[in-house]
């Protein structure tokens, strides 16, 4: 285990922790992200993230899973006041007792896993952190290679948003692109080495209801934005748009929702088929 430094201020180093709780561009800049909660922590270090640091409470009985985090995780060991680690935990009345810096990991489509049985999610330019970590939770449930983030969108390493994925952040790769362009020309290579992606759109007019589509092909599902649903960009670039059937008045669900139904179904399909 590294040598421990206290941490009694709210020092520079404190400060630059605070920042990536709420400042984007901050977590970019310095590629980490401060991660909250046992499970999280538990998986991001079962799945091999690089931890920069860890941060506790050296005045509190620290649990048999804490005193084994700062056993075997890598990166540096702060002791921090319990006031301190308070403010980082964001519970001033139940402060953690131990806390992650991890790194960013790069922005790169090929981190996703594709072969014959493929199965993503591309989600357009989310504006909720929760949906966000919610859909990348329920790829994760549901057997998803990959979460990919489209355009100007909430951020995956958001606070908010790495708890709402309950650490399925760690378990599959997330990964922020910039257009459809790119991610259509990802699956354009994948699909001359020989693996047919199909991209399937989600919409209330789609033309074929969800349980009427193969997803047992190598599929990407795109899920639109909360408020305006797919870009003119995805319209054009998917093979074909589904709806999920509804009845009561209501015309769309939540698009962590949608995304839900959609890969619940997806791996339904999948599960039934014959073995062999």
């Amino acid at each position: 285990m590294s040598p421990v430094l206290k941490i009694t201020t709210r020092n520079a180093r404190f400060q630059q922790w605070q920042s990536l709780l709420s400042n984007r561009n901050k977590r970019q800049r310095l590629r980490a992200f401060v991660v909250q909660g046992v499970r999280p922590i538990t998986v991001a270090l079962d799945r091999g993230w690089a931890v920069e640091a860890i941060l506790f409470d050296p005045d509190r009985r620290l649990s048999e899973w804490a005193r084994n985090v700062l056993e075997i995780a890598g990166g540096e060991r702060f002791a921090l006041s319990r006031e301190l680690i308070a403010e980082l935990g964001e519970k001033t009345d139940d402060a953690p007792e131990l806390l992650a810096v991890m790194s960013l990991p790069g922005d790169d489509l090929g981190r996703i896993p594709v072969a014959q049985d493929f199965l993503g999610i591309a989600f357009d330019r989310p504006t909720s952190p929760g949906n966000l970590g919610s859909v990348i939770r329920s790829a994760d449930s549901f057997g998803a290679a990959g979460v990919i983030v489209t355009g100007h969108a909430a951020d995956p390493y958001d606070g908010a948003a790495v708890r709402a994925s309950t650490g399925s952040l760690f378990a599959v790769p997330t990964v922020r692109v910039s257009s459809p362009a790119d991610v259509r020309d990802w699956v354009e290579s994948h699909r001359a080495e020989g693996v047919p992606i199909q991209m399937v759109g989600t919409d209330e007019n789609g033309d074929a209801d969800v349980y009427d589509v193969d997803l047992t092909l190598p599929t990407l599902l795109v899920v639109g934005n909360e408020t305006t649903g797919l870009s003119a960009g995805w319209r054009d670039g998917v093979d074909r748009l589904i709806r999920i059937p509804m009845t009561g008045s209501a015309s769309s669900l939540n698009a962590a929702n949608a995304a839900s139904i959609v890969l619940y179904e997806a791996m339904r399909q999948r599960l039934r088929q014959p073995v062999g």
